[in-house]
């Protein structure tokens, strides 16, 4: 069993909440499995910054934004009227407790930053070396209509981030959100934070309808290129305001095809009109739209592009080529059929081009030993996956 059969009555409801004990099972699987003698790099783990919104909004330049975020007193409550909220029950209902419990845990006899203290106690447990910090609600944040306040917000996270939760934890680091609905603001983010300690790339939110092959971003992909960090584009969902996924009539079908939906878009964009051509040393990744998606992608545009190649003449290769020179993220991992599976792992070169991820703390976050558990693999190609592809592409030191 992944996760440990822990009930409300166990870990106190009404009364407190821990990280490690929520874990525990996955501390076992990583003694057992010698996990705490691999590097491990989680590039894809998560935080709830609502639950710091006090502090954060304190960032926002903008005073008259900053005023809306504190009106009626929500900032207090862990909430703002600046976020835009995804309908669903991605927690399940309630069936899994962890996600509303974790404002329970106790926390100040560990560090002076809560955030930093939970990241560090699942990073524990879980056998961890460097994890790749994302928020959570602001996934959703380019779906607001007032362009100034996603600028606002990211430039507000980009400074709290760096400076309260990343500042002197060498452990810790992030792709930093980036306001992508304005071009040239994402561009001054990439400016403003490329040398800052702990920022190790740049991070779109994939729901979002902006061409992201159009010559606005030219100039912001130029940028990222030059600093060697790769920008990464982070799969989502919505649900309502999609014509074609307000069709859907169960959540179950909006997580199956939402988190690969707009990505698959992305992805598309981005070979067709021949960005690898144009920024051919930028280093992409996908994260958080699992990998059956990937060969479907490689199959159809190559079959596409053989019979039209004239509509993509900036191309000088198969479309699948150029996605096996790109980089994923494991989770979620489809584990139903593993023949298909294993497949998928030689089409995208994942010994290479694979990057371990929990997704942790969400409610189908995925442990090391995913990966290590794997019977097709060898063990060099687990150490790759769990760590040394990740420490590369970031330049991570060796822990």
């Amino acid at each position: 069993m992944l996760h440990s059969p822990i009930t409300r009555r166990e870990i106190g409801v009404g009364e407190t909440f821990d990280t490690r004990e929520i874990l525990r099972n996955a501390a076992r699987q990583a003694d057992e499995r010698g996990l705490r003698d691999f590097l491990i790099v989680d590039v894809d783990a998560h935080h709830y910054e609502t639950e710091s919104w006090a502090e954060i909004g304190t960032y926002i330049e903008d005073p008259l934004i900053r005023m809306q975020n504190e009106a009626g007193g929500v900032a207090g409550l862990g909430n703002s009227t600046l976020l835009v909220s995804a309908i669903g029950n991605q927690d399940l209902s309630g069936r899994i407790p962890s996600h509303r419990m974790r404002k329970l845990e106790r926390w100040q006899e560990d560090g002076e930053q809560r955030d930093r203290v939970l990241l560090k106690r699942a990073m524990e447990s879980m056998a961890i070396d460097y994890q790749i910090v994302f928020p959570t609600p602001m996934l959703s944040l380019g779906q607001h209509p007032l362009v100034d306040v996603e600028v606002a917000v990211a430039r507000a996270y980009a400074r709290w981030l760096t400076e309260r939760l990343l500042a002197d934890e060498p452990s810790l680091r992030t792709m930093l959100y980036l306001p992508f609905n304005d071009p040239e603001a994402a561009l001054r983010i990439v400016e403003e934070f490329s040398d800052t300690p702990g920022v190790v790339g740049f991070m779109v939110t994939a729901t979002r309808y902006r061409a992201i092959h159009h010559n606005d971003y030219a100039p912001l992909y130029r940028a990222i290129e030059e600093t060697g960090m790769p920008l990464a584009f982070h799969g989502g969902y919505m649900w309502l305001g999609d014509r074609l996924m307000e069709t859907l009539n169960r959540f179950i079908s909006v997580h199956a095809l939402g988190f690969v939906l707009h990505n698959l878009v992305h992805l598309t964009n981005w070979i067709v009109n021949g960005m690898p051509e144009r920024f051919p040393k930028l280093k992409l990744i996908w994260i958080e739209s699992g990998l059956a998606w990937i060969p479907f992608a490689m199959q159809r545009l190559d079959h596409e592009y053989v019979m039209r190649s004239s509509e993509a003449p900036l191309l000088k290769r198969l479309p699948s080529e150029y996605i096996r020179d790109m980089y994923f993220t494991s989770q979620p991992l489809e584990l139903t059929n593993l023949e298909a599976l294993e497949l998928t792992f030689k089409m995208i070169d994942a010994e290479n081009r694979l990057l371990y991820s929990s997704d942790y703390p969400h409610w189908d976050f995925d442990v090391p030993s995913r990966i290590y558990d794997l019977p097709f693999l060898d063990q060099q190609a687990k150490r790759k996956i769990l760590g040394e592809n990740a420490q590369q592409l970031f330049q991570l030191p060796a822990r």
